[in-house]
């Protein structure tokens, strides 16, 4: 709900990003422009077609069996996060964007929760809509997989549903393959190989090796950890399609060297697709993420290519061109984001307070008080620095492969770190922000 006559902060899409965004602006942002401007009223709206977030960290785990990582601890309500601000301050909308006109700076959503990627595009008759006006804009609506297992395809209960038919199918299938040898792929290979002895797990990595952004040593102990656990891996092979037969008991898989498998159960773990199609095309590159400045997050498109005029439009996570779709490119850029969003909103109030500021500098002597002088009226932009190469990979419950900071770690710590419970304890903490209480 908008807020007469409030700036209106909007942010599209409510998982990782959009919520961790949204705990900062409330907390830290808000208040530095009520300072600097405390006739000035600001509210926050977000926005996504689910509910509840998704902790998809540990999907590997939950779509393999319900008794591990259990439905209740995997979505979590998003206003549980959200009890500790006023309706003046923060609102939430369930529906999905399907149409931004950045001149009149407005919304269209559909409120019925669907996925719009930017290969589908938006709906051209949704059956009810409504417009939302903003100030400021944050896209924060990640990627959406080809399978609602590993992303929220709209509503939360339709992931649940994927995963309830997989338990089902599970326990008596006899062939599994896995399409993608990235992290979702070989993690869920390791889970059914090891929960499910009397299938055999087949994974397709489409490339030469396994989990291709780590140094082919670990590919090689990956592929290592599978053969151990009996799952076979085949490389430079992709799926072309697949069909349900039989009534959906099997599926017919084709594969690109002609050749075609059936099996009881196939899992698409080839990635995800940005959710950007209700964006101008021009605004996105050629794989469909959001143009951004890598640094600073603001929306990074030539005036000739249709960018806005104003900067009040800035994008954030698996959506933006800066992210390798790693959880740490989207807590690093949280305070980047909203120092460039506290700083873009501001200057024109720092200009005035920059004048105050030099009569104070010339009436104090020491380069300390001066110092204060200059720099205490104007923020400071923070800048996004790409986390050098780490990524953990459990493979099965008892260890995995990864790399610390480009170092490589032994498979005890990976399961220390993220193997025993996928981290799932520290999904309430996301819904509630605590790792942005302070700046």
């Amino acid at each position: 709900m908008e807020t007469p006559n409030a700036h209106e902060f909007v942010i599209v899409g409510a998982n990782f990003a959009g919520i961790s965004a949204a705990h900062y602006l409330l907390r830290h942002t808000i208040p530095s422009l009520t300072k600097l401007n405390p006739s000035a009223n600001y509210h926050l709206t977000l926005v996504s077609p689910s509910t509840h977030m998704f902790w998809k960290v540990g999907s590997p785990r939950t779509l393999a069996t319900p008794d591990l990582i259990p439905f209740s601890k995997a979505f979590l309500p998003i206003a549980d996060g959200f009890n500790e601000y006023s309706t003046k301050q923060y609102s939430f909308i369930q529906g999905t964007a399907v149409g931004l006109d950045p001149e009149n700076k407005v919304l269209t959503l559909a409120d019925e929760p669907t996925t719009i990627t930017s290969r589908t595009p938006p709906p051209s008759n949704p059956q009810s809509t409504r417009t939302l006006s903003y100030s400021t804009l944050v896209l924060a609506t990640g990627t959406t997989s080809a399978s609602a297992l590993w992303t929220l395809n709209g509503s939360h209960e339709n992931t649940i549903h994927a995963m309830q038919e997989l338990h089902k199918t599970l326990p008596t299938a006899k062939t599994v393959l896995i399409a993608g040898g990235g992290p979702a792929g070989v993690e869920t290979t390791g889970e059914i190989a090891y929960l499910y002895r009397q299938a055999k797990t087949t994974i397709l990595s489409g490339t030469t090796r396994l989990l291709s952004r780590l140094r082919p040593q670990q590919s090689e102990d990956a592929e290592s950890h599978l053969h151990y656990l009996g799952a076979d891996v085949i490389h430079n092979v992709r799926v072309t399609s697949a069909t349900e037969v039989e009534g959906g008991k099997t599926t017919k898989v084709n594969l690109d060297d002609g050749s075609s498998r059936t099996v009881d159960i196939y899992i698409d773990a080839t990635g995800g697709i940005p959710n950007s199609s209700f964006l101008p095309k021009a605004w996105l590159n050629d794989r469909g993420y959001v143009l951004v400045d890598s640094q600073t997050m603001r929306l990074d498109i030539p005036a000739e290519r249709g960018g806005p005029d104003t900067q009040d439009i800035y994008a954030v996570g698996d959506v933006a061109s800066y992210s390798q779709g790693g959880i740490f490119d989207v807590y690093d850029a949280i305070a980047p984001l909203c120092s460039s969003i506290l700083i873009d909103l501001s200057s024109s109030r720092i200009s005035t307070d920059k004048d105050a500021a030099k009569e104070v500098e010339e009436k104090n002597t020491s380069f300390w008080n001066s110092w204060i002088a200059r720099t205490s009226a104007e923020p400071q932009q923070k800048i996004f620095k790409q986390t050098l190469n780490t990524q953990f990979v459990p493979i099965g419950p008892k260890g995995g492969v990864g790399l610390l900071f480009g170092w490589r770690v032994p498979s005890w710590f990976v399961w220390a770190l993220k193997g025993r419970d996928y981290m799932i304890g520290m999904a309430p903490g996301l819904v509630k922000g605590v790792k942005f209480v302070k700046a």
